[in-house]
């Protein structure tokens, strides 16, 4: 398990539109890519529901960091195309992680 604390948390909750086809899967993956190469990227983790509700937390080393990703050029464009396309609402929240723990079956 990975020790979080310290690392910044950019919680991206989402709803999609019905306009969320196969140029939407491309556009995530190829956001996804892009971030793991970022400087100061720590890893992320995503979950969609069957009511379009999605949730996804990237983890950051810094402030720094987790600003340089939002200001990205690519980053920036593709989020412009999801608030036209791709989502009928969002929200960002960024937090310091000050705690982590983990539990796992044996």
């Amino acid at each position: 398990m990975t020790n979080r604390v310290g690392q910044i948390a950019v919680i991206f909750l989402s709803v999609r539109t019905d306009q969320h086809g196969d140029d939407y899967a491309a556009a995530a993956a190829a956001m996804d890519g892009l971030a793991a190469t970022q400087p100061g990227y720590c890893g992320m983790e995503s979950a969609r529901g069957t009511d379009q509700l999605g949730i996804t937390v990237s983890y950051w080393a810094d402030e720094t960091s987790a600003k340089a990703w939002r200001d990205h050029p690519d980053h920036q464009r593709i989020r412009d195309l999801g608030r036209a396309r791709w989502y009928s609402r969002y929200e960002v929240v960024v937090a310091e992680v000050t705690r982590d723990y983990a539990w796992q079956r044996s």
